[in-house]
Order: structure tokens, then sequence, then C-alpha cells
């Protein structure tokens, strides 16, 4: 029984020696291979660095473990691209057993910072994407296995844009995606599972589910569904400022379907809600060349998508509610501010494709917050263009609210009255068509002290006959000068009956008075623009149902 002890003792000894012999070679390994793994993704990758402090070889659970990685931009090296608390490669178990010898792929807490210079020098890169080595160098991460599945954990993204903007911020990011080493799939196949959440700028959520295919060329294809909610629109402003654009408060939220590949892109929403936001465009005389270009450009763009069957992009209905829109006009002399407040505004049936039918628009606000203003209208995309129903109805605008608008383009200023309008044009195949029938009551034209300086004779005396003009056009009966103005002709330059016009003002205020209201027998042929909230006729594409939002 000694003996036997004894024996026992020594075999158990010698287990314990040889597995603290198999640590310490293992710990000795640990070095060489952090050397060759980061000497091997360095080779693959271009116009990156990556830094590997510290790996841990774990050889029974057939592991690879990196601590503290990061990535940095050769040009623009501080910060990092990319930090990685944890990076965790090992063999797919699930896989192995059905015979594949894939990897697993876990990144613990990584962190993506990008900055206007890193987006700017890699946009400056004309290298293709596929050539700059990440697949290969990700490869070299797993011996060259190739990925069966890849899990991000507690993930953070940061964009930090120049200016005193908040940074754009996504946390608490969990991905998953399955089954990625699959056969080459056919052709708009997603075999892979994707899932995606997280928090987007520090109060919204986003959630995405769906197939992707990993391997399709030259970049993988992505189907699924998408819900974002309670976005904050603030965080947009260093985006939105380079297109002249200022964005105040307000959040998004949408829920919808996608598809994105090689040969196809598809964004079908189910619904857009934007609540609070305070929009505003401006024009000065220095960016009105960069605006044209815009302009040219976006057309382009909306040509080129109507004639594309495979790029779509449909919103079944948007919602816009308690919110602000304005232009500034700072090239005019005065410059002025137009503004609609309190607005809400639905959107149905939009799409990029002419054979989805009309969409229609439904718009309330107030112009410059006193003057309840509605505009219903029909929209049919074409290739290049659109064509477009239109109806306006604005009552009762405070016209001293107006003054600047109507010094800068009338030459004179406006101390008091109100200013009502209705408006009926369609516009197809590049021609309009329809007229503006503008009233005004009880106004007064002068200055009303804000301005610098003293007015000249000739302003003044300009204001006198603007007056007495006033007094005599006006119509007796109901105390309003009115007119209708014709439109007709290309839409870049249409043609306005001065004649008619003027003829109208004089009947208006000699013979038969002009009352408010839309004006059936002076409609545009073809009617009036449907009803908002109409459904097209046409056939929608056929995507899954969504589960409710908030999922």
């Amino acid at each position: 029984m000694r003996r036997s002890h004894r024996r026992g003792l020594w075999i158990a000894g010698s287990i314990a020696l040889l597995v603290v012999a198999a640590g310490i070679a293992v710990r000795v390994l640990d070095e060489p291979a952090r050397r060759y793994l980061e000497a091997e993704v360095n080779r693959r990758l271009s116009g990156y660095t990556v830094s590997i402090p510290r790996l841990r070889l774990h050889p029974l659970a057939a592991a690879i473990e990196v601590r503290e990685a990061t990535i940095v931009q050769n040009d623009n090296p501080d910060p990092p691209v990319l930090h990685v608390r944890r990076l965790v490669t090992s063999v797919d178990w699930r896989a192995l057993i059905r015979g594949r010898v894939v990897a697993d792929v876990l990144f613990d807490h990584p962190t993506v910072h990008l900055d206007l210079r890193q987006v700017r020098t890699e946009a400056a890169d004309h290298t293709p994407v596929e050539q700059r080595g990440w697949q290969e160098a990700l490869e070299a991460l797993t011996l060259d296995l190739k990925i069966n599945r890849l899990r991000v954990r507690q993930g953070d993204v940061t964009y930090v844009d120049r200016g005193p903007f908040k940074p754009l911020h996504l946390g608490h990011l969990k991905i998953q995606a399955d089954n990625i080493r699959n056969i080459r799939s056919g052709e708009r196949t997603y075999p892979s599972d994707v899932q995606v959440e997280g928090v987007a700028f520090e109060q919204g959520q986003i959630w995405l589910d769906g197939h992707a295919d990993f391997l399709a060329t030259p970049y993988p294809g992505v189907e699924g569904s998408l819900w974002l909610e309670r976005i904050a629109l603030d965080y947009f402003r260093p985006l939105t400022n380079r297109y002249n654009v200022s964005v105040r408060n307000g959040t998004l939220s949408l829920e919808g379907r996608f598809e994105v590949g090689p040969k196809i892109t598809r964004v079908s929403l189910d619904q857009v809600r934007v609540q609070g936001v305070a929009l505003e465009y401006t024009h000065t005389r220095e960016t009105a060349g960069a605006e044209r270009a815009r302009v040219a450009q976006t057309a382009e763009v909306a040509r080129r998508a109507t004639r594309t069957p495979s790029a779509q992009l449909a919103i079944e209905r948007l919602d816009v509610t308690a919110s602000t829109f304005g232009f500034v006009n700072r090239a005019a002399s005065p410059p002025y501010r137009l503004q609609l407040t309190d607005t809400d505004i639905t959107l149905r049936h939009l799409s990029s494709q002419p054979r989805d039918g009309h969409a229609s628009i439904a718009l309330r606000g107030q112009l410059m917050g006193k003057g309840p203003t509605r505009i219903t209208a029909s929209v049919k995309p074409r290739p290049g263009r659109a064509d477009l129903d239109i109806t306006t109805r604005i009552e009762d605008a405070d016209l001293p609210r107006l003054s600047d608008v109507v010094r800068a383009h009338g030459g004179v200023g406006v101390t008091q009255g109100a200013l009502s309008l209705y408006s009926e044009l369609k516009v197809e195949n590049g021609t309009i068509e329809g007229y503006v029938k503008p009233l005004v009551k009880d106004v007064r034209v002068g200055d009303d002290g804000s301005a610098e300086g003293d007015r000249s004779l000739k302003r003044r005396l300009y204001e006198g006959v603007m007056n007495v003009a006033g007094k005599v056009l006006k119509n007796h009966s109901r105390g309003e000068v009115a007119t209708v103005v014709q439109v007709s002709g290309p839409l870049e330059r249409p043609h306005v009956s001065r004649w008619e016009t003027i003829g109208r003002l004089l009947q208006n205020a000699f013979l038969k008075p002009i009352v408010p209201g839309l004006d059936p027998s002076r409609a545009p042929s073809g009617g009036r623009a449907p009803a908002p909230g109409v459904p097209s006729s046409a056939a929608r594409a056929p995507f899954r149902s969504l589960p409710p939002s908030g999922r």
C-alpha cells in the first residue's frame, strides 16, 4: 500500500510538473506568437498600422487572446482608429461537430474613433476598399482559418467633426453574425444571420435583424429589418451645416426594410416619424455657386435613380409634427427670414420609381407664427424631374412680420396689414400652369422706424404713391386689394400675364370684388391634387411585415 501510495504521488507530481512545464512553454511561446501575428497583420494591411501589446495562447480551448490591440491611420496616428480591450479567436466548436474547421471571433469592448481628418484622408485614397487588406488582416488574426462566427460585445463608435458640435456616438453595441463561411451563394441569397442593437446618441435605440452574404463581391450584401427610436437630430449638425442647413432639436424614429448588395439598393420604410425639429436653410452670395452645383448633382442622382429599377427608396408614411421650417436669404437687401411654425406634415406613398404611382403631401402650419397655412400636393416622380399638383392656402398672415421680405423684393416697408394667398399650380412635362391669387387688407406702406438713416425724398414719395394706390385700388365693400396672376409656360421661365393681372386688380377695385378662396374656374387642367392619404394604385414591393416598434 505504501509502494502504491508513493507511486500515485509520483504520477500525480509528474502530471503536475508536465502541466506546469506546458504552461511555461506556452507562456514562452506567447511573445514569439505576438511578434509573428503583429508583423503578419501589418504586412497584409495598407495605410494603417496594428499594435498588439499582449497575446495569450490557450491550447486547451484552441484559442488566441489579444489584449489592448490598436489600429492607427498612418497619416493621422493620434488618436487610434480602433482600440480593442480583448480580441479572442477560437475554433467554432459548433461547426467542428459538423466537420468544419472554422473560427469564432469575439471583439470585447472595441472602441472606434473617427474624426474629420481621418475621413478626408480615407476619401482621398483612390485604392479600392477591397484592396486595402482589411479582410486579409482579419484572417491573419485567425491564423488563416475562415471566420464562421463574429461577435461584438459592448462596442463603441464615435465620430468627431470640427467645430463646437456634439460627437456622433453609438454605444453598447451588440453585433452577432453567424454562418459567415458559407459556400458562395446565388445572387441575392443571404445565408448568414446578422443582429445588431445599441444606443444611438445617448438616448436613441437602434436594432437591425437580417441576413447577409459576406462572400458577395465586390462587397457583402445585407437585407433585413431596421428600427430606429428617438434618434436626436441635433447630432447631425456638423453634416447638415455643410449644405447650408441648420438643424436644432427634434428626434427621428423609423421602421422598415432594406436590401443593399453589389447589384441592388432598396430601402422601404413603413413609417418615419420626426418630432419637434427646427430646420433652416440659409442662402448667401458666397455659397450661391455651390448651391447651384448641389441642385444639379441632386437632380442627376434622382435621374439615375428613377432610371434604375434596382435602386429604390420608398416611404409609405412620413409624419412631421410640432416642427419649424425656415428660409434665410442673406443675399437680399435687407436680409430676411421666412418661417413656418407649428408645422405638421404628412407624406404618403413616396417612391423613387415612377411605376409606384403618386405620392401625397399635406402640410399645416403658421406663416411667421401668425398666418394659417395649408398646402396639399400630389407628386409623381419621372426621370430627371417630377410632376406636381399643388394647392396653397395662406390666410391673414401678418404683413409687418413680412416687412423685410416686402422691402427686399418691393423696395418698401410695411407697417400694417394682412396677407391672404390662394394658389393652384400644376407642373407636368417641364411646364407649369395655374394661378396665384394674393389679397391684402388694411395695408399701410412706410418705415416702422427700425431702419437706420433718414429716408430719401424719393423713397418717401414712392411710399406715399403706394399708400394712395392702395386706397384707390381697394374694394370698398371688402376693404381688400386683390388680383389673380395667371402662370403658364416652361418651368424655368414661366409666362405671367401682366395685363390680365392689372385688369383683375382694377376689376376688384371698381367692378366685382375678388373673394378669398380657391378659384375652380381657373384651376389648371387635370383637376386639383388628390386628397392626402389616397393609396397608390400600383403594387408595392413585397417585404415581410415588421414587428411593432419597441421590441
